[in-house]
């Protein structure tokens, strides 16, 4: 069975549960990176579907981009066959090319995203 994982960290990420049940995608929601890469150690996902957050200011003396950048190292190393689909919101879409630059991305999704969307983004993959 096909599994991913849902990083939701924002009331915008969208509830596509039932969109993955219908295609029989397993999937497991993650409300915290740290948790999210435990699972990925143990079991290797197909795709994640997560949120993009621009870091504007952070504590790493712009060394990190945003809130996927220590996601996106971890599955080169445990899951480097995942397919990483990205949710942003309109006014941060021209940073995501930043991450793109250093990791390969699956699909990048504006927000909102529907099911329609989402369902030929995962079928095309």
């Amino acid at each position: 069975m096909t599994r991913l994982y849902s990083l939701v960290e924002s009331a915008g990420h969208p509830n596509l549960s039932p969109l993955y049940r219908r295609m029989k995608l397993e999937e497991q929601r993650f409300a915290s990176m740290r948790k999210l890469l435990s699972a990925v150690k143990r079991q290797p996902p197909d795709f994640i579907v997560a949120e993009f957050f621009y870091g504007y200011s952070n504590d790493y003396a712009g060394i990190t981009i945003s809130n996927l950048d220590v996601l996106l190292y971890g599955l080169q190393k445990y899951a480097p066959g995942c397919r990483c689909i990205v949710l942003v919101s309109q006014e941060e879409r021209e940073y995501v090319d930043q991450l793109q630059n250093i990791f390969p991305l699956h699909e990048i999704l504006v927000q909102p995203v529907g099911e329609a969307q989402m369902e030929m983004v995962l079928k095309q993959a």
